[in-house]
């Protein structure tokens, strides 16, 4: 049954929890899901909240779009991370009373889960710290850009809604949410909150290094083998300010790789020295091309993601563009580069 509930919106303004709590205990059977091609930061901070609605009782299901990268089966104990599928899935979800997305930016990025939640009309509830626009479709909006992970706005919902300390399950949910969207405590948005979190994720038994591990010392062979080919075709424009690299579907089929190998490249090419933009452009076929943007924050990029309809973060965004390969670099070199120079000329 629906929630009689007002609705929320938090957009960026002060979160009341307690609301946030009332909303969450007044529903029995809870969906949560994510984002498409899901990280560290969507599925630490379902798994979070997973075991802490587990053990207050509540029927509850994780299942998202994609299925989960092999180097996250560490946090799907007793895979209690589905994958969506209409034929086993489509009937419990068809009562449920609430869904809960995480970090999704965008709620077409849940894709069949989109359509699905509101074909069963079922109210939703953001928790995101992604920017969304102040209408929005959300029964429940619980929005925080400042926040460095949707995991920390997890840890302070459940800084609400529990009496007991956290569980050393419930900390490894979010210890992988935070320590992978702070690129490992790096990232100009780590804050003291994203230290304290990391405290007590140890306090409560949390084995810090072998979740590094799993996340960051687990590269395929194939995913160095692209990486190779994509720093072979660096280019360098605006003196360096700007670097660029193209990851071709012949070089992915070359190797067999998966779009799961081809994260942190753009990282990759901001760690150099005097680059400030990093931009990855990846071939998915001939039509569509997925651009990824990094910066080192002192120009922001998410404007220039938006121009192509894409979005994300200041310092860290993508789009989808459909167009081949040739025609997207064309346009989306030109375009970064008088966007960068615009904005190089403001702060001078």
């Amino acid at each position: 049954g629906a929630l009689e509930t007002q609705k929320i919106n938090y957009n960026n303004t002060r979160i009341n929890w307690r609301k946030v709590n009332d909303i969450v205990s007044s529903a029995k059977k809870i969906l949560l899901t994510t984002h498409e091609n899901p990280d560290g930061d969507g599925l630490g901070s379902e798994v979070a909240l997973y075991h802490h609605l587990i053990e207050i009782g509540k029927n509850v299901k994780i299942i998202n779009c994609s299925p989960t990268p092999s180097m996250y089966d560490f946090i799907n104990k007793n895979n209690c991370i589905e994958t969506y599928d209409e034929n086993y899935h489509s009937e419990w979800i068809n009562n449920a009373d609430l869904a809960i997305v995480f970090d999704v930016g965008d709620f077409k990025r849940t894709r069949s889960l989109k359509i699905v939640i509101e074909k069963n009309s079922i109210p939703v509830m953001n928790i995101d710290h992604h920017p969304h626009p102040k209408k929005n479709t959300f029964d429940y909006n619980i929005v925080d850009t400042t926040s460095a992970a949707t995991g920390c706005m997890v840890r302070s919902y459940l800084k609400t809604a529990r009496k007991q300390p956290l569980t050393k399950a419930i900390c490894e949910g979010i210890y992988l949410a935070v320590m992978t969207d702070t690129g490992c405590f790096r990232h100009s948005n780590t804050d003291t909150y994203c230290h304290s979190i990391a405290i007590e994720c140890l306090e409560n038994g949390v084995d810090t290094n072998s979740i590094y591990q799993e996340i960051y010392e687990n590269s395929s062979k194939k995913r160095v083998s692209v990486l190779g080919e994509m720093i072979t075709n660096i280019s360098y424009d605006l003196d360096g300010q700007f670097a660029w690299s193209i990851v071709t579907s012949d070089i992915m089929k070359k190797y067999e790789a998966t779009k799961n190998d081809l994260d942190g490249f753009a990282d990759f090419i901001r760690s150099i020295e005097g680059v400030e933009v990093a931009l990855v452009i990846y071939e998915v076929d001939q039509n569509i091309c997925r651009i990824n943007f990094r910066s080192k924050g002192s120009l922001t990029v998410n404007d220039i993601a938006k121009s192509f309809g894409g979005g994300g973060h200041a310092f860290a965004s993508g789009a989808v563009v459909n167009k081949p390969l040739e025609n997207t670099k064309e346009i989306v070199i030109s375009r970064s580069k008088k966007l960068i120079q615009e904005q190089v000329k403001k702060i001078k």
